[in-house]
């Protein structure tokens, strides 16, 4: 039993090491730095290519959507080297007719025919970007189901 009395030779350890709740938070502060760093890493012309490529999936309902809602043909098309697109067919405003990413290119001459009726050919639209030689992302549908993002035109690849 601890005492104050002059004279005690009994003197308390000082504490050592870390509170649970120390080490806790120095935890959580490794996990949010490596977070941050990993994210930071990712390749950004592959991220700009694969943001680009959903989109586009998402733009090619909505335009497939419209020409069957108005009963008119909706065509997409690019131009400019596929550097642009645009919706042929959708009165004004029309959908987005840029890319995302300015390093973002589609094959320049392509069509697809998005409606009125509710089968379309199926289609592979082919997606690159200038920032990454070699590395395609596909923009595919059989004509029936919604486009989809795959890393292949035939659906033998998985998506990325």
């Amino acid at each position: 039993m601890r005492t104050l009395a002059a004279g005690s030779k009994h003197h308390p350890a000082p504490a050592r090491g870390f509170t649970l709740m120390e080490l806790l938070v120095v935890v959580a502060l490794i996990a949010v730095a490596t977070a941050g760093v990993s994210l930071s890493l990712r390749d950004s012309a592959e991220s700009g290519l694969e943001r680009d490529a959903e989109r586009l999936a998402a733009l090619l309902e909505t335009g497939r959507a419209q020409a069957r809602a108005q009963g008119v043909p909706v065509v997409w098309l690019t131009s400019n080297a596929g550097i642009d697109f645009e919706f042929a067919g959708l009165p004004p405003p029309g959908l987005p007719r840029t890319w995302l990413n300015t390093t973002t290119r589609a094959v320049s001459g392509m069509r697809v025919i998005l409606g009125p009726e509710p089968l379309i050919e199926p289609q592979a639209l082919a997606l690159s970007s200038t920032n990454a030689p070699g590395k395609n992302l596909w923009v595919v549908t059989d004509g029936l189901r919604p486009f989809r993002v795959q890393s292949s035109p035939d659906g033998t690849g998985s998506r990325p």
